[in-house]
């Protein structure tokens, strides 16, 4: 089957496109580049769905006649949001603070066709509720440095799952794309998510 449109994943993540590949979805990776450090927003959904825009539309830019996808993921706990960590001491004092506590993991899905110059956008929310790890595991973990590299400091689809006693949602939206979402969002923009199948 060849696909009606061409796909584009705004994304450096490997999970995210291990995820649109799992659906059947095979899309052109361009790494938006998009700094996020002076970005802000009214809230935590208000911030990540601002992040995907600007990836998925500085990517659009050079994207003729495709659908680019734009994702961003922040991890609020506690009324606090939590990207990425910046080292491994940083890890380590949020899964500290983590540990038995619930999150709620945030992404924004923007889809741009730049066929049309339409765009459909989305936040998915899952709740996370986390376990337990003793100091040694965290230590372990962090040593592993998968979390240096995802919101929130874990991952569904890694060393960490384990750490991870359940969830309230789409569990693809904690890995780092909602699939359901993104159908809603192509149908928005009068896609049927099967004519991307590849």
């Amino acid at each position: 089957m060849t696909p009606t449109r061409r796909l584009v994943l705004a994304s450096a993540s490997p999970a995210r496109l291990a995820l649109l590949r799992a659906a059947g979805l095979d899309p052109v990776v361009v790494v938006s580049g998009v700094d996020e450090s002076g970005v802000t927003a009214a809230d935590p959904a208000a911030l990540v769905l601002e992040l995907a825009r600007l990836k998925a539309l500085s990517v659009a830019a050079g994207q003729p006649d495709s659908l680019v996808v734009g994702c961003d993921s922040m991890l609020e706990l506690g009324g606090e949001v939590l990207g990425k960590p910046r080292d491994a001491a940083d890890a380590v004092g949020r899964w500290k603070r983590m540990r038995g506590q619930s999150g709620t993991l945030l992404t924004g899905h923007v889809v741009v066709d730049t066929g049309t110059g339409r765009t459909a956008v989305g936040t998915a929310a899952t709740v996370v509720r986390f376990g337990s790890p003793g100091d040694d595991e965290v230590a372990a973990y962090v040593a592993t440095g998968e979390p240096l590299h995802v919101a929130g400091a874990f991952t569904l689809d890694g060393r960490s799952a384990p750490f991870v006693d359940g969830i309230d949602g789409d569990p693809g939206n904690v890995i780092g794309l909602s699939l359901p979402l993104l159908r809603r969002l192509l149908a928005e923009l009068g896609v049927p998510i099967h004519e991307l199948w590849s």
